[in-house]
């Protein structure tokens, strides 16, 4: 049988100690709770935040995220692919997200700031509008991906194809255009 929280507050439990019980969330928050490796699948998290929480390594399958917000959390190997699409809704705030997927996932108007995306893979997302502030993107996978309006501006290590990629109106700065033309194996200084 699954719960329905509302308006709680979740502090410094660890979850890898006993099981993460299967509900709906709401307006919950959850600070420096670790529950990495731990199955949150078909959970329901709306308008809930996550401060300072490991979540690495657990299991998302059919689990929603409605305006949920991860700030300084560790979030490594995980496969949003496998989330619930409908509603799905997120932001990261000073986030590790390295080795996570989000496979074909829309995205649109999604913010990631402070994070370090290393190895993420985006490929066939719908990263429209989304803005990548300030964050390391060293080896992360854009392949068929709708970057359409993105905000690259202040994000860095970044290897964008152009031709393999939908760049309309997307926004770099000049520090960035390196990333742009990589595949050219052009020499540019500045």
């Amino acid at each position: 049988m699954k719960s329905y929280q509302s308006d709680l507050v979740f502090e410094n439990i660890n979850y890898t100690l006993k099981s993460f019980p299967t509900g709906e969330y709401e307006d919950c928050r959850f600070i420096s709770c670790d529950l990495s490796g731990c199955d949150l699948s078909e959970c329901v998290f709306t308008d809930c935040r996550f401060e300072d929480c490991n979540l690495s390594m657990t299991k998302l399958i059919l689990t929603t995220f409605r305006d949920t917000h991860f700030k300084n959390c560790k979030m490594l190997g995980l496969a949003f692919d496998t989330c619930n699409e409908f509603g799905l809704s997120f932001t990261f705030e000073n986030c590790q997200l390295n080795h996570s997927t989000f496979y074909k996932r829309n995205l649109k108007k999604i913010r990631f700031a402070g994070s370090r995306l290393e190895e993420v893979d985006f490929t066939e997302c719908n990263l429209s509008e989304a803005v990548f502030d300030s964050c390391d993107l060293l080896n992360a996978q854009f392949d068929r991906t709708n970057l359409e309006k993105a905000d690259f501006r202040t994000a860095f290590n970044f290897i964008i194809d152009p031709e393999n990629n939908r760049l309309k109106k997307a926004r770099f700065s000049n520090s960035g255009l390196s990333g742009l033309l990589q595949k050219y194996d052009l020499r540019i200084e500045m």
